[in-house]
């Protein structure tokens, strides 16, 4: 029975590992890292070579997201690749959509603010220097005309990132099963005397 415990033990530790996401090495070592506008944005966090587990770094700067820095161990079977690589695609796209998002968020506060004091004759600075604010039931107006104007843009996001965590999700399942069909294939059989 023992026997038994421990091996169900190795199962389940190996099934948390696979779907935990533990599956990758620094692109950057592998020179995988695509080089665009996106990539310049993230952080330039870089966890230790020797590391065999995903890293999730400091919020980036523009997007408020923490990237992760994936592993990819040296034995990457081409499902664990595929799943990797959709990982990553996926990061990179959530933190060029947020970076836009936060953009776009900023500036329309900014000209909001702006329009808002011009038309009550106020400046943007008090005589002591600090910026001048308005309240909150003001502000509660911009927040709810930026959220009616980007619904859709919204709606897209989340249709969009369900798809992907579905297909992630579905991809980790596929990485587990091959890992235990790989691990049962590679027990020798016992003999019975």
């Amino acid at each position: 029975m023992a026997a038994l415990r421990r091996g169900s033990e190795a199962i389940r530790l190996h099934l948390c590992r696979s779907f935990s996401g533990g599956v990758g090495r620094l692109a950057r070592e592998r020179g995988t890292e695509r080089r665009d506008a996106a990539s310049s944005r993230v952080s330039r966090f870089c966890p230790p070579r020797q590391s065999c587990h995903d890293w999730i770094g400091p919020p980036d700067k523009h997007s408020n997201l923490r990237p992760v820095h994936f592993h990819i161990p040296e034995n990457e079977s081409p499902l664990e690749q595929r799943l990797r690589e959709l990982r990553q695609e996926t990061q990179e796209w959530n933190q060029q959509f947020w970076a836009n998002q936060n953009l776009t968020f900023n500036k329309e506060k900014e000209e909001f603010i702006y329009s808002r004091l011009q038309a009550k004759g106020s400046g943007l600075r008090t005589k002591s220097g600090q910026r001048t604010a308005l309240d909150a039931e003001e502000m509660a107006d911009f927040y709810k005309e930026f959220l009616s104007k980007n619904f859709q843009k919204h709606m897209r996001y989340n249709r969009d990132w369900y798809k992907r965590n579905f297909a992630i999700t579905f991809f980790m399942g596929k990485v587990a099963l091959e890992k235990m069909w790989n691990k049962l294939r590679q027990k020798p059989k016992k003999m019975s005397t």
